[in-house]
């Protein structure tokens, strides 16, 4: 049974819907919440700067339309704590260019108030070659 990726479902449709208390209700309200994010920022460290930045998100023209998972999504709950990974596809909309973008994603989870709830999020998309050798992997 996949709990923790139907609580991610639950986190992309509220995204999609711009929702911003669905969004809110999907992370864990801590300082110590921190999300490594696909953006031109590395990271937002804490409950309040994550939802700031979702506020100007949803504000903002992009919308995304569609997620995927392409790969996985592989998840594991051990006790109070889980997470669940793997690779999306997330279509996006912004103003008339639709656009799809394949990403790897991680969220590490807790049980909280009977729900399972963000505490780190990661979503990113890797570089064509960030050592200047290709794939080492033969």
């Amino acid at each position: 049974m996949a709990v923790l990726a139907d609580r991610i479902q639950i986190f992309w449709d509220a995204v999609m819907a711009n929702h911003l208390k669905g969004i809110e209700d999907a992370y864990v309200s801590s300082e110590d919440t921190y999300v490594v994010l696909e953006g031109p920022r590395f990271t937002t460290k804490g409950f309040n700067e994550i939802i700031s930045g979702w506020r100007d998100f949803t504000s903002s023209p992009i919308q995304l339309t569609k997620t995927e998972w392409i790969e996985g999504p592989f998840e594991e709950i051990l006790g109070e704590m889980g997470w669940v990974a793997g690779i999306a596809d997330i279509s996006i909309k912004v103003e008339e260019k639709e656009f799809t973008n394949r990403f790897r994603c991680s969220f590490v989870m807790v049980s909280q108030d009977e729900d399972w709830k963000i505490k780190h999020e990661h979503v990113s998309a890797p570089l064509s070659d960030p050592y200047g050798i290709g794939d080492w992997k033969k």
